[in-house]
């Protein structure tokens, strides 16, 4: 029961915790809140209306929640590029921040799911997928396969982190084996989130664009640019407002991880469109449609363009010595974040379904209530991650501990 007691005090404490800070604390997640709110309420529209409130069509049928659903995966998986330098090559400056990217994967994963539950359009259909409401198909479906690693890995991150933030209040040194066999698992289970993903697109074999072996290792690639690029911005973020202080060891180390990665990414890129074109079979319409347009319909053209533009730049910057100047890394990872999205997002979706099996040309462009849900679920995802590093620096710093009346003597 003193166990449970101890438990429950820390909750409470982290219940008020939550509610303290500064006028720039209570702004900024009041401005989260009210985006959430208008997302909440464009969802509703849509939940009253049915899905013709987005720019989604029967040719069309995946738009701008499943792009974000996309590279958010991915972002979530990069999380592994901090535990294994800390884990598996023991560098001890990435202890001090791989808390940050596994509370990252938490908040990444659950706007992963939302985003899964607003393009369903019914929340109910959730019911096909469990018994005895329905059957999972597992293992024949892949989407069955994507539902066990998303929550899985939100499961895994949600155990190490709550673990290792309740050690440290109390004030103990963590058990092993409570926590490590985990993160080891966590570190395949990465992986295989985004690969999962990335199958549930290659299997469909009547979409050519998808239909392709390099999808998998260019969604692992891209992956591990643009999530170790989101991870600097973080982190540098972290130490300017919240005093908590990251050295410049990890975030150089990201950035050569993010370096290569991009590298790798622009390679299978190019063999990707090597083969797209210089066949010039029928199957290459999709690829045409999205980088050079396709019977006078070229609404994605710009787009990608743009996109290869920016990681060309990041490319450029990454691997030159003024890099070492914060601000131009800052530059290059937000042109790459931009770039690995608008490719990975729109420039992989849409043009799958373009032109359809019976080759009608329909082109997809987000509704505003569809994009006020996006901006919700993004808003909502930051609002979650604010308020867990609102609530994890302070255990970390040891401001927010156990009190000696609190105090339980380890067992022998």
């Amino acid at each position: 029961m003193s166990h449970i007691r101890q438990y429950f005090q820390f909750l409470v404490k982290i219940w008020c915790l939550s509610w303290e800070g500064s006028w720039r604390f209570y702004l900024w997640m009041g401005f989260l809140s009210l985006i959430s709110l208008i997302g909440v309420h464009a969802w509703a529209e849509q939940l009253v209306e049915g899905l013709q409130t987005t720019g989604m069509t029967n040719q069309v049928s995946w738009g701008a929640y499943i792009a974000n659903f996309t590279f958010l995966v991915g972002v979530a998986a990069a999380a592994v590029m901090l535990v294994i330098p800390a884990y598996v090559y023991k560098i001890e400056s990435m202890h001090e921040v791989v808390l940050f990217g596994e509370l990252m994967a938490i908040a990444v994963i659950t706007m992963c799911l939302l985003f899964v539950t607003v393009d369903l359009g019914r929340p109910d259909r959730f019911l096909h997928l469990m018994p005895p409401f329905g059957r999972m198909n597992w293992p024949i479906s892949m989407l069955s396969w994507d539902v066990i690693v998303l929550n899985g890995y939100l499961i895994l991150n949600l155990h190490i982190c709550g673990y290792l933030l309740y050690m440290k209040y109390l004030g103990r040194t963590p058990s092993k084996k409570f926590y490590i066999p985990f993160v080891f698992v966590a570190i395949f289970w990465a992986i295989s989130i985004h690969t999962v993903t990335a199958f549930l697109y290659v299997g469909l074999a009547g979409r050519p664009f998808w239909n392709h072996p390099i999808v998998a290792p260019r969604f692992l690639a891209s992956a591990f640019a643009a999530g170790p690029a989101l991870l600097i911005l973080t982190f540098q973020i972290i130490r300017r407002v919240t005093g908590f202080w990251i050295g410049n060891e990890p975030l150089q180390l990201l950035r050569r991880i993010t370096t290569i990665a991009l590298l790798i990414s622009l390679f299978l890129l190019g063999c990707e469109l090597f083969v797209e074109f210089y066949s010039g079979t029928y199957h290459s319409v999709s690829a045409k449609y999205l980088w050079f347009g396709l019977h006078g319909h070229d609404r994605l053209v710009p787009w990608i363009w743009t996109a290869l533009g920016l990681n060309v730049f990041a490319l450029c910057v990454l691997i030159s010595p003024g890099a070492n100047r914060l601000w131009l890394l800052d530059a290059a990872c937000i042109a790459l974040i931009v770039g690995i999205w608008i490719e990975k997002g729109m420039g992989l979706i849409v043009p799958g379904f373009i032109p359809t099996p019976l080759g009608q040309i329909v082109e997809y462009q987000p509704s505003w209530n569809e994009t006020f849900i996006c901006l919700g679920i993004w808003a909502f995802g930051i609002l979650m991650y604010s308020w867990m590093l609102h609530v994890a620096i302070p255990i970390m710093n040891g401001e927010l501990k156990a009190g000696p009346n609190e105090a339980i003597p380890e067992n022998p």
